[in-house]
């Protein structure tokens, strides 16, 4: 009988993994046109479970890639948080309210809540728009990185080799020779492993409960996002799609490890978490309507792997590189926006947009993220699974504590508070020709009016991830002549052969997409007012002005914090503010491509 012949093939970009950082980053290279394969060794898609909750920084993300409107129109939205503590009398009793997000600049002030099956099935979806599905069930055998020094400083050298095998293929094993590997497979991570890359950190001692269910309960803020203190023991709820809410419990070493302190699954059972749960809500009762949907126990594990990235070939995303608590509602979030960062800088460097060099800023600043992650989760957890105080516990955490840390964490948890440090795709040096706009954060979102219509828009929305920079031309007014002429004076600086438009692109509106915005009312501006390089579609020309009906728009540059005499912005594709010069000089403009840019 024949031998049969081993099949090989070569990719661009293989994932391994299709949890949400996995198909984050297989849809955004994808969308870019990056010849990409995802695998995953699950038969199919989460059905429950799992991760749930999208904060406000992650919802501006995935709206960027045109995929929000399915999440806010199939998940539930969390406005208002609730506090509960011992009372007196026995028992809860509630100590306020306040909103759940503290997050003042957020396009959406709230947390949209929604199984990681549903999440997963939008990108999916999105995948399959472009011809893609993740591969099911296939698990990678072995990976090897090439040693040849030369093979591994070309971009476009498949310098990795590894071997897959579909599970439900009689001999189905495959050889793929990659260009780059994004290991997403989860905390257990056999990436991370093959690459020998160790986890830093701690397993805590909390153990936590979780239960999917559909409530029968006559507790009030049951559709609110609640964190509940009681003598009995902690507990959060999250309220999610339809009537489903999910219960964190708080679990003593008694109710889950067995004799060698290892926690035992067999001890417990979603009957026995839903026991614990009506002790911590008494007076209140609350049962199940119907079965659980879904539950599990966990330890609190805080880790952050000692690199994200071999030779800038292999890289880990998400849990493979930080596990933390999930009741802060960061996981998802952290892992699908490791890959953001990651999608265009990958396709810049496959493109011979980019030297590799710009590679090695994914480690650099989502390593610093998860860092900041895991302290403020173990901030967090502990006021969280600590006992609140009273006569019995002076050392207990009080309200006022654990809500002025909630407050104080919003801009953290939200997302939208999120700063990249100075490296080669962050400068700011001209940080106060845009104050308010920090160098470094994201975009923050504010209407504009579109100068040859009046028509309004989200400037977000102007900016998709779509891998191109965003220039963005602040011109101040243009009906004032001295400006004019500044105006005039930059748009034959960036015509130039030697300006870094014509330097590094091929063709300038794939590299780059400009936008001029002016302070001039609508009223007196044409578009056509604008130099040709600064308005390469009549689309591109905006104004801070307030539209026909007097209620959307105005106040761009005050919120910018830029002045009459105007700025230059710029803002990387994954919408992260890299780089901001005075409207009269572009000296920094082109040092700060050339850092990382090739020429075309």
């Amino acid at each position: 009988m024949p031998v049969p012949l081993l099949k090989e093939s070569d990719v661009d970009v293989l994932v391994i993994g299709a949890g949400p950082a996995g198909l984050m980053c297989a849809q955004g290279l994808a969308r870019a046109g990056v010849n990409v394969r995802i695998i995953d060794k699950r038969p199919g898609k989460v059905a429950a479970g799992q991760a749930d909750g999208i904060q406000p920084r992650t919802i501006e993300v995935l709206q960027s890639y045109g995929l929000a409107e399915r999440l806010l129109r199939e998940g539930n939205q969390m406005h208002m948080a609730a506090f509960y503590d011992p009372s007196p009398q026995g028992g809860i009793h509630r100590t306020g309210r306040a909103p759940d997000i503290n997050a003042p600049t957020a396009r959406y002030p709230f947390e949209v809540t929604l199984h990681q099956g549903a999440i997963e099935a939008i990108f999916l979806d999105c995948l399959r728009s472009f011809g893609k599905e993740v591969e099911r069930p296939v698990v990678p055998e072995s990976i090897e990185v090439t040693t040849d020094p030369v093979v591994l400083k070309n971009p476009q050298a498949h310098a990795i080799t590894v071997a897959i095998k579909d599970l439900d293929a009689p001999g189905g094993t495959e050889i793929i020779h990659a260009k780059y590997v994004v290991g997403a497979d989860g905390a257990h991570s056999w990436v991370r492993k093959e690459m020998g890359i160790a986890m830093e950190g701690e397993q805590t001692d909390y153990v936590w409960g979780v239960v999917d269910m559909i409530p029968d309960t006559d507790f009030p803020d049951i559709r609110n996002r609640c964190a509940i203190h009681s003598n009995n023991g902690s507990c959060m709820i999250i309220p999610r799609e339809g009537d489903v809410v999910r219960l964190y419990i708080q679990l003593t070493d008694q109710d889950v490890r067995n004799v060698t302190g290892r926690v035992d699954m067999g001890k417990f059972n979603a009957e026995k978490l839903l026991e614990v749960a009506k002790k911590s809500f008494y007076p209140y009762r609350i049962k199940a309507h119907g079965d659980v949907q879904w539950w599990t126990i966990y330890i609190i594990g805080q880790r952050v792997a000692a690199k994200f990235a071999s030779h800038e070939r292999v890289f880990i995303a998400g849990d493979a590189c930080h596990t933390h608590s999930p009741k802060a509602g960061q996981g998802m979030n952290a892992s699908m926006n490791d890959t953001h960062n990651l999608i265009w800088k990958l396709t810049h460097v496959l493109r011979g947009w980019a030297d590799m060099s710009l590679l090695k800023t994914y480690e650099f600043e989502r390593r610093k993220y998860a860092q900041d992650l895991i302290d403020f989760d173990r901030k967090f957890a502990a006021l969280f699974s600590s006992k609140p105080k009273s006569e019995d516990n002076p050392d207990g955490v009080t309200q006022e504590e654990f809500l002025d840390a909630f407050r104080a964490f919003g801009a953290f948890t939200s997302g939208i508070g999120i700063q990249y440090a100075p490296s080669l795709i962050v400068n700011a040096t001209h940080q106060t020709v845009a104050s308010r706009l920090i160098i470094g954060g994201r975009i923050l979102p504010q209407s504009v009016i579109r100068a040859a219509d009046a028509r309004p828009f989200e400037l977000q929305d102007l900016l998709p991830s779509d891998t191109r920079f965003k220039i963005l031309v602040f011109t101040g007014d243009i009906r004032d002549a001295s400006q004019m002429e500044k105006v005039n004076e930059l748009a034959n600086k960036l015509g130039r052969e030697d300006s870094f438009l014509r330097k590094f692109g091929k063709r300038q509106d794939e590299v780059y997409d400009m936008f001029s915005i002016c302070s001039t009312r609508k009223e007196e501006v044409n578009y056509t007012d604008m130099p040709p390089i600064l308005r390469s579609h009549w689309s591109k020309v905006l104004l801070d002005d307030i539209d026909s009906t007097g209620k959307i728009g105005g106040g761009v540059y005050d919120k910018y914090g830029i002045g009459s005499e105007g700025a230059i912005v710029v803002i990387r594709p994954d919408g992260y503010v890299g780089v901001v010069a005075p409207l009269n000089d572009v000296t920094d403009l082109e040092r700060y491509f050339s850092g990382f840019s090739v020429k075309s």
